[in-house]
């Protein structure tokens, strides 16, 4: 899943965010230096994506992998730039007023809608009210619904107003601006754009072949100049293994490796050849979160003592190969935001037994299992086809809480019936699933209380008066100091509950063929500038 409108690139997966200005990022590595070469048009490249989309209306969509189709079909007004600051894309020049009430948006002239209509500031307006009609189901109204009044009176100029300052006010307007000719005054749960897109962005939807692949093509009318790249085709590939040999026999030319891929399988001479490996910290982290529905979850000495059963370390070196750090909350360490001053959950099978004991649950009967009032300490962790670290990371966890008594199985779903099926209605114990991390740490959406209808993203049901107050008292806050103090008593709520286990945080791995130029790996990762990557003529491999 995505976590924001267009950069929350995330229900789920990576669910899958939360980074921040200022955080400390360790140096891209990359195993070959990109050597001078001249910016040609032309070649295709070939994405490998472990699964596939769910819908690309982005309203309507909440996963990565539809987020990262859209992130190439869509635009917002503004974006983040490679050093994480807002620039405008849509938007030329803004200003903000003193109070930081009202927004004042100059939109650029000249830009189409992929089927050649004028894109104006009707269809801004029209994206927000699409966001507030209680009549779609959106998991990001919660930001539009702040803003008391939005204007359009010129087609080059969007207002906006609130009652109260909204620190995630200007960043809210990354949001993929819809296009109000196509779906005005329609259904746009059954809108057919939700499998044949049409944005302004820099490639333009042309195939999508459910299971297979998405094909767009380069919008030769961008309005930032032709990408250099003419194709991008999104490869459906659930096995990284199988991914990677794809990868390494030419059928993909990007993909993200796994720790084992990246530290043992591609160190040698002709990996280093053709292709160029990176690394940095991952904006985002991975959790086993608790379905608080549950009965036995409903305790948080079970939660707690769960996590003094999981050992973090463990799975920092055994399934990230040491390439990620362990989490304690949903910030990222090193960010602004972050607490390293909460409580922390070190691997202690001891202390998980006694809270346990404490909580009621025994083995009575002498089977090694624990039990209370006759029923099994027995549940289910699901998680997705395709992330190879997830499910060894349920394996381990299986284990480790085998060891004092909890019986655990693991489900690995495909993605899609994953979300449908399991996530979305809330029908699952316990699920292990990451989220991106914003630049801003407004965690509304995931952790307020009126965000746990079906399909929206606290989907397990925390419930905390005290942290719906901090949340909404931190989004009203616009000086950052302030803000860290409510954030800080967040995270130690976070802590003492655990709602969550919050397990590792993974350093991102891409890899990219050696053919592309172009890349320039900084804090924003390496997709910031795709619309600059290129293959010179004499490497160019796909010619039509």
């Amino acid at each position: 899943m995505r976590l924001n409108n267009k950069y929350l690139v995330i229900l789920l997966l990576l669910m899958v965010g939360w980074v921040f200005p200022g955080c400390e990022s360790r140096e891209v590595v990359t195993t070959v230096d990109d050597k001078p070469a001249v910016p040609a048009y032309g070649d295709t490249i070939i994405m490998g994506t472990g699964g596939d989309a769910s819908n690309l209306l982005p309203v309507l969509a909440s996963d990565s992998a539809s987020s990262s189709v859209n992130s190439l079909v869509y635009n917002g007004l503004v974006r983040y730039d490679k050093d994480l600051h807002l620039e405008g894309e849509l938007a030329e020049s803004w200003e903000v007023s003193p109070d930081n009430l009202k927004m004042v948006f100059h939109l650029r002239k000249g830009v189409l809608w992929h089927d050649g209509t004028p894109f104006t500031s009707a269809d801004v307006l029209f994206t927000y009210q699409l966001y507030i009609d209680p009549n779609v189901p959106t998991a990001y109204a919660e930001r539009y619904r702040q803003v008391q009044k939005a204007e359009a009176p010129d087609p080059q100029t969007f207002i906006v107003t609130y009652t109260k300052p909204l620190a995630t006010a200007l960043e809210s307007w990354s949001v993929s601006i819809h296009p109000k000719h196509l779906l005005e005054n329609t259904d746009v749960t059954k809108s057919p754009l939700s499998r044949k897109p049409v944005g302004t962005g820099p490639f333009v939807f042309k195939d999508w072949v459910p299971g297979e692949k998405i094909v767009l093509e380069a919008n030769s009318n961008y309005f930032e100049g032709k990408p250099y790249l003419k194709r991008v085709v999104f490869r459906i590939i659930p096995d990284p293994t199988t991914m990677f040999l794809e990868l390494k026999t030419g059928g993909v030319d990007h993909m993200g490796l796994t720790p084992i891929q990246y530290e043992r399988q591609s160190d040698n001479f002709a990996f280093h050849r053709d292709f160029r490996k990176y690394r940095y910290p991952a904006f985002a982290y991975t959790y086993l979160g608790y379905n608080l529905r549950r009965p036995m979850f409903q305790d948080k000495r079970v939660r707690q003592a769960l996590s003094y059963a999981i050992n973090k370390k463990e799975l920092v070196e055994g399934v990230l190969f040491g390439l990620g750090q362990v989490a304690s909350g949903p910030y990222k360490p090193g960010s602004w935001p972050h607490n390293p001053n909460v409580r922390k959950y070190d691997y202690n099978p001891e202390r998980a037994r006694a809270l346990l004991a404490e909580a009621g649950w025994r083995d009575s009967d002498g089977d090694g299992f624990l039990d209370r009032d006759g029923r099994l300490f027995s549940f289910v962790i699901v998680t997705n086809q395709g992330n190879d670290q997830r499910i060894k990371a349920g394996e381990i966890i299986q284990r480790r809480l085998r060891e004092v008594g909890i019986e655990v199985k693991l489900r690995v779903i495909e993605w899609a019936s994953f979300l449908k099926e399991f996530i979305n209605p809330g029908k699952f114990d316990a699920t292990i699933l990451g989220w991106t991390i914003p630049i801003d740490p407004d965690a509304f959406n995931v952790w307020h209380s009126s965000k746990t209808g079906t399909g929206e993203l606290n989907f397990i049901k925390f419930v905390s008066t005290e942290v719906d107050e901090l949340l909404e008292k931190g989004r009203r806050t616009l000086d950052q100091k302030q803000r860290k103090a409510i954030y800080d008593r967040f995270q130690e709520i976070l802590a003492e509950e655990q709602p969550y286990t919050f397990l590792y945080v993974p350093d991102s791995l891409p890899v990219v063929a050696a053919r592309l130029h172009g890349i320039k790996a900084a804090p924003a990762g390496i997709m910031y500038n795709f619309n600059q990557w290129f293959v010179p003529k004499q490497e160019q491999k796909y010619l039509r």
